[in-house]
């Protein structure tokens, strides 16, 4: 394991997360309201946040949110984040701090998106954040079963069979 992360995952008391890597929630907010776009509108914190790492060959394995999403570049290499839209597109993102190779220190991912990442260097490591709002719930968390996925965009298989 890279030294860095070790640190980071010990020092920030990281813990495995379901889709991959590594996480530990920072921020919950005590606000709460009903949220219409979820089914029987259900109660949500207004937002949440976590710290996330992913560390080598790691990847946050497809999956989606029932509320927006937004990653923060702290640390690390860059990070490709794909996302396949509700329209069936598929979006690439640079995660990083080198602005001057295209690479972005935010980005957010819609809900209802499909999405997973990897690092661009994989002896490296990503220390990032991710802010969720409304506030995120696993019961508003779909891990992707990839034959699902492949049944319905036949035409990313090499990406979906990768990173489910």
């Amino acid at each position: 394991m890279n030294e860095k992360a070790r640190y980071y995952i010990q020092k920030l008391q990281l813990k495995k997360h379901p889709e991959g890597g590594y996480y530990r929630e920072i921020y919950r907010a005590a606000e709460m309201h009903y949220v219409d776009s979820i089914p029987k509108a259900l109660r949500r914190n207004i937002s949440t946040s976590i710290y996330f790492l992913l560390e080598g060959k790691q990847i946050s394995k497809f999956h989606r949110l029932k509320s927006d999403e937004q990653w923060h570049f702290y640390n690390g290499s860059a990070v490709k984040i794909y996302v396949i839209d509700e329209r069936g597109k598929l979006i690439e993102y640079l995660l990083g701090g080198n602005l001057a190779k295209g690479e972005s220190f935010q980005i957010v991912i819609n809900k209802n998106n499909w999405f997973a990442a990897e690092l661009l260097n994989k002896r490296s490591y990503a220390l990032i954040g991710c802010t969720v709002a409304p506030g995120f719930d696993f019961e508003d968390f779909e891990l992707a079963d990839s034959n699902l996925l492949l049944e319905k965009y036949p035409y990313f298989s090499e990406l979906i069979k990768k990173l489910t």
